[in-house]
C-alpha cells in the first residue's frame, strides 16, 4: 500500500489540574509490552492488580493459560478498591459542603455592608398578589428600581404617587448624588426632605426606587437589576408604576386607556416645548381634555392627573395667569392628593 504521511505530530498532552484526581485502575495496563497483542496487554494489566498473570507462549498455536483464581484475595481486593472509591467520594462532599458554608458566610457579610451604607438590597420583594385585572395570574415580585434624574428637571411625580398612593401602595424612595454633581440646589434638597416625610406602611405592597441626582440630559429609570435597560421620560415612568402600582390607578382595562395616554403624550409635548406659543397651545389642549370633568380621567384621580400636576411643577415659566378657570380649579383639587 501507499504509505500516508502523518497528519498530525506526536506531541505531550498536559492534564488539566482543575479536577480532583481519582486513581486509574488500569494504569499497569500502559507499560504491557504490545508483542503479546491488545487484549491479553489489558487483560494482564488488570489481573496484575489482583496478583494474578497471563502466561503467553511462545507458539502462535499454543493457547494462553491463567493461574487459579484465589477468591478469598480476589474479594478483600474489591472491598479495598470499594473503600478506597466511597474515601475519595466523601472527600469531594465534605469539600463542597465546607465551600457552600463559605459561600454562605459570604452572602451575609455582604449583606451587612450593605445594610452599613444604606445602600438598597438588590433582589426580589415580597410582593407578589393574584389580580382580577389579568385573568387571576399571580403577578411576579417588583424588582428594586434605578431612576437617574437631574436636580434641575426633578420627578416631582415621585412625590405625587407615595402621598397619592399612601394607603394604598408604598414608594420607598432613597436618594443618592452623584460625583458629577457638586451641589444638587435647595430645590433638590427640599424635594428630599419631602420625600422622607412621608409616612411607610410595611403592611402594603412595596417597590424600592433609588434616585440618583447625576448630571444626565434625560430622567431615565433602570427596570432590571441584571441588564441595564433604560426606560427614558418622566411620563413613561408613571405609565410603568402605574402599571405595577394599585389596582386603583391601573388604566388599561378602562374606558378611558386611549384618553389617558393621550393626556400624558401631552405632557410629554408640553415638557419640551422652548416657546410662550407652544406652552399656550399645549395649555389649551389640556383645557379641552379636561372639559368640566373633575379629573382627567373622570370623575377619579388617575395617573393621568399625576402626570400633568407634576409637569407643571416642574415648569415655573407657567404661572397661574397662564391656567383656564377650569385648569386651576383642576390643580387645587389635584393638590389636596399629591400635596405638592
Amino acid at each position: 500500500m501507499y504509505e500516508l504521511k502523518t497528519l498530525l505530530p506526536k506531541f505531550d498532552i498536559n492534564l488539566p489540574k482543575c479536577m480532583y484526581e481519582m486513581k486509574n485502575l488500569n494504569t499497569n495496563t500502559l507499560a504491557e509490552d504490545t508483542h503479546s497483542g491488545g487484549h491479553a496487554s489489558v487483560s494482564n494489566g488488570f489481573l496484575k492488580f489482583f496478583g494474578m498473570t497471563i502466561t503467553p507462549t511462545p507458539t502462535a498455536s499454543a493457547v494462553s493459560t491463567c493461574c487459579p483464581l484465589d477468591l478469598d484475595k480476589l474479594g478483600l481486593q474489591i472491598q479495598q478498591i470499594l473503600k478506597v472509591s466511597c474515601d475519595d467520594a466523601q472527600s469531594v462532599v465534605q469539600r463542597q459542603e465546607k465551600v457552600l458554608l463559605q459561600l454562605d458566610e459570604l452572602k451575609k457579610q455582604l449583606a451587612g455592608i450593605r445594610s452599613t451604607l444604606g445602600l438598597c438590597q438588590k433582589g426580589l420583594q415580597h410582593t407578589s398578589f393574584v389580580s382580577s385585572n389579568n385573568g387571576g395570574l399571580r403577578e411576579e415580585p417588583l424588582h428594586d428600581i434605578v431612576i437617574n434624574g437631574h436636580p434641575n428637571f426633578i420627578p416631582y411625580a415621585l412625590l405625587a404617587m407615595k402621598n397619592a398612593w399612601k394607603e394604598l401602595f408604598t414608594i420607598d424612595v432613597k436618594t443618592f448624588t452623584h460625583s458629577t454633581m457638586n451641589d444638587i440646589g435647595k430645590e433638590a434638597k427640599a424635594f428630599e426632605e419631602a420625600l422622607k416625610s412621608v409616612p411607610i406602611n410595611p403592611a402594603l405592597p412595596k417597590v424600592n426606587v433609588t434616585l440618583i441626582w447625576k448630571n444626565c440630559e434625560h430622567t431615565e429609570m433602570i427596570s432590571s437589576p441584571t441588564m441595564y435597560v433604560p426606560i427614558y421620560g418622566e411620563v413613561n415612568i408613571i405609565r410603568y408604576l402605574g402599571r405595577v402600582g394599585p389596582t386603583e390607578y391601573r388604566y388599561e382595562d378602562s374606558l378611558l386607556c386611549n384618553e389617558i395616554d393621550a393626556v400624558l403624550d401631552i405632557c410629554y409635548q408640553l415638557l419640551r416645548c422652548t416657546t410662550p406659543k407652544s406652552k399656550a397651545n399645549m395649555i389649551r389642549t389640556l383645557n379641552n381634555r379636561l372639559q368640566k370633568q373633575q379629573y382627567f380621567g373622570g370623575d377619579k384621580m388617575s395617573i393621568a392627573d399625576i402626570g400633568v400636576h407634576s409637569s407643571l411643577r416642574r415648569m415655573p415659566s407657567i404661572t397661574d395667569k397662564d391656567l383656564t378657570p377650569s385648569l386651576l380649579e383642576w390643580r387645587k383639587r389635584a393638590a389636596k392628593v399629591t400635596l405638592i
